[in-house]
This record gives C-alpha cells, sequence and structure tokens, in this order.
C-alpha cells in the first residue's frame, strides 16, 4: 500500500487555501468535483473520458496541478453491506497505479448511492436524458467530495 493513502483526519493538516478534487471513477469516464480554497463546498469540475491508464492519470494529475490541489478524494463504491465489490476493486487498483506517480495525499471516501442521490435531484430539476447524462459524473463526483468536506469541518476544532 503507497504511503500516500491515508486517513481523512489527516487533511486537517494540509496547507491552509489548497483545493481538494474529488473523483467518480467510472468504467468510462472520470467524474471530477473541486472544493473551494476553504474546503467548505465541492463543485462539479469536468467528466473526463477514460481512455487508458496513461493517458487518464496524465489528465487528471495535469488539472490536480493546475488548480492547485493538496488532496485528492476517491469515491469508493461499496456495496450496501460494507463489503467491496469488483467497481470497489477497480478502483483501489487504479488508485494504486495513480499513488506513485504523485506526493499528494489521497482518501478514500464511501460513495454509496452517490449517483442515485444525483440522478434523483436532476430528474427533481426535470433534467432531460442529456442533460443528466452530461452532468451525473462530475456532480457524483461533487456529491462524494461534499460529504468528505463536511465530515472535515466536523472534525475542524471549534475556534473561541
Amino acid at each position: 500500500m503507497s504511503s500516500n493513502l491515508v486517513p481523512l483526519e489527516t487533511y486537517l493538516d494540509l496547507p491552509a487555501h489548497a483545493r481538494l478534487l474529488g473523483l467518480d471513477l467510472g468504467t468510462k469516464t472520470i467524474g471530477l468535483a473541486l472544493s473551494d480554497v476553504e474546503r467548505r463546498i465541492a463543485s462539479p469540475l469536468k467528466t473526463i473520458q477514460r481512455v487508458k491508464f496513461g493517458h487518464d492519470a496524465a489528465a487528471l494529475l495535469k488539472i490536480a496541478e493546475k488548480h492547485a490541489v493538496a488532496g485528492l478524494v476517491i469515491g469508493l463504491p461499496l456495496n450496501m453491506d460494507g463489503s467491496e465489490g469488483p467497481r470497489a476493486q477497480s478502483t483501489r487498483a487504479f488508485i494504486r497505479n495513480l499513488a506513485p506517480l504523485t506526493a499528494l495525499p489521497i482518501v478514500f471516501w464511501d460513495e454509496r448511492l452517490s449517483t442515485l442521490a444525483v440522478t434523483r435531484t436532476l430528474l427533481d430539476a426535470d433534467a432531460s436524458r442529456a442533460r443528466r447524462a452530461a452532468v451525473v459524473d462530475k456532480m457524483a463526483a461533487a456529491y462524494i467530495l461534499q460529504g468528505a468536506l463536511d465530515r472535515l469541518a466536523r472534525l475542524t476544532p471549534e475556534e473561541e
């Protein structure tokens, strides 16, 4: 296991005003979301069409550098019982290959039901099928990243 796979709590020690990049790894696409510099709000960034690992990794790391990202939050698609199935294993394999290519700390975040929650939100907003298909991955990444940001906020000591 790579030394840059860390628990979320270590993100409390990241430099101030540094963004986090959230990833929703799919078989055909990678949804990306970016936090604000205060690490309070996640916003959908873009969706990358997957090609092959080398291309995908280079694209991700270029985006991370462009936005001065201090850490990655990777959605881990666990089964409803908390076990890991083929999709979770595929996500771990991708990160196992990505980790040696970057010094960025990497955190896995439980992404159960993220795509379903985003799809329901889009349906409630009367988004067309084409619109849903175009934005669901990056919005799922934002949902994943926001969950991690909310947890970080709860871990942050209250200022007096």
